[in-house]
């Protein structure tokens, strides 16, 4: 058994007790009734993440990546996400082909990408050979938009420039983009033609041909982050018959050429008439393998995993925090984990790896990360909500299969995995020491849980 508190984490913990009967248990798991298949835990990629690492020793930098992807070491982590071209958490606005017109795509580069994400990803795959790598673009070049700019929000207007609840503050901020030209929810950003999308399904082409050239396989895209969103930072919202006709038209026979799957998102709304709208288009439909959700969009999770039932599920991101990396958002993340997973999901994504103290961004958003960097004493830590991802990731491996549970108490995922083994991560929210009772199979267990805690049990 593993225990973390807010004051001391990953402690080993003997308090697991088989007893010969009980007349009432407070949880009761049978293997026989196993739920969706886990593909895996993980985070993000991105540009922040990579130079904050990079102030640090090399051994410092190496042995944070051995604890997050060495298989069976530490947080293990087995499938993760990666923006194509430019995300919030970018150096900078950057796309692969930002000239004009270039519809041969004859100036694609990922020059930018050499500097940053290739030496990230393939520093984790050194650890992990096999891990498995999913992308989505933040915004297309700008020429490929109405707007022909990175961003689809202004900041020279009524804009809020501060949201002390999520960390925002753009003041100072500047993107350059003139409130005339804003972007709206429910419109295309994208210019609807033939011969953009045409260009835009070989940009998707080019990125994962020329990731391929460095040895690093992407296995599956998003077509748009968060396409109903339109942000300061680089973004591009669509509508759904928009996105349903690069889908079915382009991008999807492209990406089938290459043996890449396509899954629909990021969607980050609760609204399951849009994940609708594309898993009944009738050409759409025939190339999406899964939907992708993040934020609001996890209300919409419940009802399409149960009208969808063998639909690949994911949980794209993490809501990010606001850069202050307490116990207070390490016990909310653990609430958003029990939702999606128990309503379905397949995979799940913590956002930023590692960020430098603060963790603000190029465009003035604060936010949470597993890893934090002191660049001035070049020295790190890993947060709250890495040791409670951790307490899952380590343990559930691919392959798993989440088991359904009964009883009164409620605050705990079980799992099985393929070999058979049965992990449960189980929250104490009390002040006070708490036990439980754990009917598994036909064995009693009585478990010891310290105050305001997480726990792993895993039962050979």
């Amino acid at each position: 058994m593993i225990a973390t508190t807010e004051s001391v984490p990953w402690q080993v913990n003997n308090s697991v007790v088989v007893i010969n009967s009980m007349t009432k248990t407070d949880i009761g798991i049978s293997s026989s009734n196993s739920l969706q298949t886990i593909e895996g835990f993980g985070t993000c990629f991105n540009e922040l993440g990579w130079t904050s690492l990079k102030q640090l020793g090399d051994n410092d930098k190496e042995a944070i990546m051995k604890e997050l992807f060495e298989p069976g070491f530490g947080a293990n982590f087995t499938i993760c996400r990666m923006p194509i071209a430019a995300n919030d958490f970018a150096l900078k606005w950057y796309s692969y082909d930002e000239t004009e017109g270039d519809f041969l795509m004859k100036n694609f580069s990922i020059s930018n990408d050499l500097e940053t994400l290739v030496p990230f990803i393939k520093n984790a795959l050194k650890y992990n050979p096999i891990l498995k790598l999913w992308a989505s673009p933040w915004s297309p070049p700008t020429w490929m938009k109405y707007n022909k700019h990175y961003a689809s929000k202004s900041l020279l207007g009524d804009s809020d420039l501060q949201s002390k609840e999520w960390g925002m503050d753009f003041r100072g901020i500047n993107n350059g983009l003139p409130v005339a030209r804003e972007g709206k929810e429910g419109t295309n950003m994208f210019i609807q033609e033939d011969k953009y999308f045409k260009a835009y399904a070989q940009y998707f082409s080019k990125f994962i041909k020329a990731y391929r050239n460095q040895d690093i396989n992407i296995d599956m895209v998003m077509p748009q982050n968060e396409f109903n969103s339109a942000q300061v930072f680089p973004s591009c919202t669509w509508t759904s018959s928009g996105l349903a006709q690069f889908i079915g038209s382009y991008l999807g026979p492209e990406m089938k050429k290459l043996d890449v799957a396509l899954m629909f998102g990021t969607m980050e709304r609760p609204s399951e008439a849009l994940v609708d709208s594309i898993l009944t288009d009738p050409i759409a439909s025939k190339y999406i393998e899964g939907v992708g959700f993040q934020w609001a969009g996890k209300e919409a999770i419940p009802g399409i995993h149960k009208r969808y039932p063998n639909l690949r599920l994911y949980q794209t991101e993490q809501e990010c925090g606001n850069g202050d990396n307490d116990w207070k958002a390490c016990k909310y993340s653990w609430n958003l984990m029990k939702h999606y997973i128990k309503n379905g999901a397949n995979a799940y994504m913590y956002w930023n790896t590692t960020l430098k103290d603060g963790g603000i961004s190029t465009w003035g958003w604060k936010q949470n990360s597993l890893v934090s960097v002191d660049t001035k004493n070049h020295t790190y830590k890993f947060n709250h909500e890495y040791y409670l991802l951790k307490h899952v990731s380590h343990f559930v491996l691919p392959g798993a299969k989440l088991l359904e549970t009964t009883g009164e108490f409620k605050d705990l995922l079980a799992f099985e995995n393929p070999d058979k083994s049965v992990v449960m991560i189980i929250q104490n929210e009390n002040s006070n020491e708490r036990k439980v009772s754990v009917k598994l199979n036909d064995i009693y267990y009585e478990i010891v849980l310290q105050a305001d805690s997480f726990n792993t049990i895993r039962i050979n």
